[in-house]
């Protein structure tokens, strides 16, 4: 659950602009496998894509998806761009000045370091991490020195390279690259931040939100959302 760590240009925007009532905007990345990415058809695919559609079902909305940097996620909901964020972001105090979120889809699920042996130095090296996300912070925050990528690829691709000696990152992220690289494995204890995964919305925007609520809850309650979580692998059920 990519976890934004926002800028203060970011927090001086202010919601201007209502969803448009007849079709709603879906926002995503499109490169944070399984959570969302683009497959061969070049279309929004993934644990959020499913969840997302399912949820406009229930919401009986009629719902599209739009791609958009993860770095400019949050100003281009807040400027009109589209209407919802739907895209692995942790609910967090910060990013609730300037959105709102909805009740959350996935429990707080672990961040995690990748790395090409074990004897790294997790608190003092040198540790990748996206631009703009949580992990970044909490690696900024603490005794290691940070370096920062636009996409999570490159975040991986750092450490191959050697430019750096571990990434932190979800770990329902990094995992499936570790099973498939046998150079890379998981290192260190996880790392808990962030309070579950939600959509974002703009803050005038309370009955868009209030619906997507509503269908959160009526998959929750189904135990469908749960299946859904199984199937894709992204976090632990509720």
């Amino acid at each position: 659950m990519k976890k934004l760590f926002l800028t203060t240009a970011a927090l001086a925007i202010a919601a201007s602009t209502a969803f448009a009532a007849d079709t709603v905007r879906l926002g995503t990345e499109g490169a944070y496998a399984p959570w969302n990415f683009l497959n061969d058809d070049g279309e929004v695919d993934g644990f959020e894509r499913e969840l997302g559609d399912e949820l406009c079902t229930r919401a009986e909305l009629t719902c599209e998806w739009v791609t958009n940097d993860w770095d400019s996620i949050i100003p281009n909901l807040v400027s009109g761009n589209y209407d919802a964020i739907i895209a692995g972001m942790s609910i967090t105090d910060e990013r609730d000045e300037v959105i709102d979120f909805s009740d959350n889809y996935t429990p707080p699920d672990p961040s995690a370091y990748l790395a090409l042996s074990d004897g790294v130095d997790l608190e003092g090296g040198v540790i990748a991490a996206q631009t703009g996300t949580i992990q970044a912070g909490h690696i900024a925050a603490g005794g290691a020195t940070l370096v920062e990528f636009a996409t999570p690829e490159e975040t991986v691709a750092a450490v191959r390279n050697g430019e750096a000696d571990a990434v932190l990152a979800d770990k329902s992220y990094l995992v499936p690259i570790a099973a498939e690289d046998g150079d890379l494995s998981i290192v260190g204890p996880d790392v808990p931040l962030g309070g579950g995964v939600g959509m974002g919305f703009r803050e005038t925007d309370a009955e868009l939100r209030g619906k997507f609520d509503a269908a959160i809850k009526s998959m929750k309650d189904d135990g469908s959302l749960n299946e859904l979580i199984a199937k894709w692998e992204v976090s632990s059920q509720f």
